[in-house]
């Protein structure tokens, strides 16, 4: 427990940063109008495949529980980012199509 805690404190600059870089997140995807909103959710599949790839070799690497733990988060969060966008992509695109 005190070897977490270290890394807690170690790296607190880091996790300030982790929670202002949501917060600014939160409040320009809340601005994005909806017609950018297919493009940049094809965008975004695109950055989190590459946060999958990125936090397996993190994962492969770990020599900390945590620094594993937090890379299996970051690969089944990322994976389900990537496959809940397209499936709003295809939605979406579902209501451009002429009917029958």
């Amino acid at each position: 427990m005190e070897k977490i805690l270290s890394i807690f404190t170690e790296n607190m600059e880091l996790i300030y940063l982790i929670i202002l870089m949501i917060f600014v997140g939160i409040e320009i995807i809340g601005h994005v109008p909806s017609v950018l909103h297919t493009p940049l959710m094809s965008g975004a599949n695109a950055i989190h495949g590459v946060v999958i790839i990125g936090s397996i070799i993190v994962m492969g690497q770990a020599d900390h529980v945590l620094s594993l733990s937090l890379g299996f988060l970051a690969v089944v969060l990322g994976t389900l980012n990537v496959v809940g966008g397209f499936v709003v992509t295809d939605r979406m695109l579902e209501m451009f199509k002429k009917r029958k």
